[in-house]
């Protein structure tokens, strides 16, 4: 078993971003409900409790069983975890004076502390908390301040507890906390002694021999998008089990421009079994006059039903589906307030597992997305498939602002294309997260030479993000962004505007829809 650290959550909108600085130190980890504490066995190495938009001093603040993990394994408690330890050991919560959020300066006050090995005196630190910790429990001891606040970390004595337990009431996983990635690696590697190391290299040699343990000469299906996540997923699957692997890449009209043809080219040669089919009218058809969102996703979803349980029915005997999950779906389709509530359903092909009685296998469902793409890049896909830039499973339906059209899905793919190339051309597409063109439901005057012209509005969208969960928009060169506009303009007819999205997420989403 893997030596690994147990992340709490307590519904911190940071929750994530812990778990993937834990892994950049090489360590593996878990993030579990705060409500879902497992029995410590001898891989646990470490337990983390995050934060939380809750205060431990109102009547619905999430509990933990604390005796269960004190003094078994090196505890850290962040921001609402600090708190709930210091509340619950004896120490003393109260209300700020005033809501504490944004930069501080991290004051240690015992240079010998291990927590703190080859950190800076004073540091940058990230705060976000209305609550404060004014004193702190019996057998433990302040170790750092703030100019504002008087306990920003605390400990348990030497002989308090077996193991020790750690207090910080600061974000050191955020970017803000200039030196919080080397905090953590002191208590991965020094204090909780986690000498393990979990590379690319070693995911991939242990999936693909769990797969083959596990599906033996099994039949799977798998529904290719053509991008990174079902890509990396095909490529393991196809490691393990070879020619039993069926990857059936539907066309639903939704694409980006040549999308089809370009992403079934990209698989020649490396071995894939892979069916191409093209079923755009089905789709365009059942999406023909529809604005709302959910509607449109719900169309998309069981038309995408349909076909796929026609096409996979051709594929004899398989026992298997197939699906590119990754570890924020994972985490995301479980709520931390308890199993009668679920932020959102993952499944990728959601329905298919029953409707084929085949059973679901996820390879890439620990991993985080960057994990991902190193995963990719190991075995040795191309980098072009690999940073290829997020796009959204309803495809253009979400990128087509109000009732759908197939002229309206041509205008966008055509004005996506032109933006997108511009992109590459210029080196800025793999600088960027994410980007694409949004059709507008507005038309707007226009003059072409002496005519009057009457035509829709795109909107370009172009981000910079870790992970998607929070987004930047990019400064593209105003240079770029007029040779884009113009070539759209002038080369596809039925628009005439283009405007250039500068929203952050949050408040705005990547998305428009």
């Amino acid at each position: 078993m893997h030596e690994k650290i147990l992340i709490l959550d307590f519904g911190s909108q940071y929750t994530q971003l812990i778990a993937r600085r834990v892994r950049e130190v090489e360590v593996y980890c878990e993030i579990l409900p705060y409500n879902k504490i497992p029995e410590i066995t001898s891989d646990i190495k470490a337990i983390i409790l995050s934060g939380s938009p809750f205060s431990v001093r109102e009547e619905n603040a999430l509990h933990i069983e604390l005796d269960k993990v004190i003094g078994k394994v090196p505890i850290l408690g962040i921001c609402y975890g600090a708190q709930y330890i210091a509340q619950y050991c004896g120490g003393k919560v109260e209300r700020s004076s005033k809501r504490e959020y944004g930069k501080a300066e991290l004051h240690v006050k015992k240079d010998s502390e291990t927590f703190f090995n080859d950190m800076m005196p004073s540091s940058q630190i990230w705060m976000s908390h209305g609550d404060s910790i004014i004193e702190v429990p019996d057998h433990f001891e302040i170790i750092a301040t703030t100019d504002n606040i008087p306990v920003a970390a605390f400990k348990s004595e030497d002989d308090a507890y077996e193991k020790p337990v750690y207090g910080i009431q600061f974000h050191p996983e955020v970017h803000h906390s200039v030196e919080g990635k080397k905090l953590l690696h002191n208590f991965i590697r020094k204090i909780a002694g986690v000498e393990s190391i979990w590379t690319p290299a070693q995911f991939v040699e242990e999936t693909v021999e769990e797969l083959k343990e596990k599906l033996k000469d099994d039949k799977v299906i798998l529904g290719l998008s053509g991008g990174v996540d079902s890509s990396v997923a095909a490529f393991l699957l196809h490691k393990a089990i070879g020619k039993n692997l069926t990857c059936i890449f539907l066309n639903n009209g939704l694409l980006r421009k040549y999308e089809f043809q370009e992403v079934l080219e990209s698989y020649k040669g490396k071995g894939l079994n892979v069916k191409g089919i093209d079923v755009s009218q089905e789709f365009l058809s059942e999406l023909e006059g529809e604005s709302d969102p959910e509607t449109k996703r719900k169309i998309i979803g069981r038309v995408f039903i349909e076909v796929f349980e026609r096409e996979s029915k051709k594929i004899e005997g398989a026992k298997w589906l197939a699906q590119g999950t990754i570890y924020p779906d994972v985490i995301e389709s479980v709520s931390v307030h308890g199993p009668s509530v679920t932020i959102k359903s993952h499944h990728n092909v959601g329905g298919l597992p029953d409707k084929l009685n085949l059973q679901i296998v996820e390879p890439l469902r620990m991993l985080f997305k960057d994990e991902v793409r190193k995963v990719g890049l190991e075995i040795g896909l191309s980098h072009e498939l690999i940073n290829r830039h997020p796009f959204p499973g309803p495809g253009l339906a979400i990128r087509v602002l109000g009732a759908i059209t197939e002229e309206k899905v041509r205008l966008c793919q055509d004005a996506d294309w032109i933006y997108v190339k511009n992109l590459k051309e210029s080196g800025w597409y793999d600088r960027v997260w994410q980007a694409g063109a949004i059709l507008l439901p507005v038309q707007s005057v226009g003059v072409m030479g002496d005519e009057r012209t009457y035509e829709f509005s795109i909107a370009l969208r172009c981000v910079n993000s870790v992970d998607g969960m929070t987004a930047e928009w990019s400064p593209l060169p105003h240079p770029l962004l007029a040779k884009i506009s113009s070539e759209i303009i002038n080369e596809v007819k039925g628009i005439n505007r283009v405007v250039y999205d500068i929203s952050t997420k949050p408040p705005a989403t990547i998305e428009w829809e």
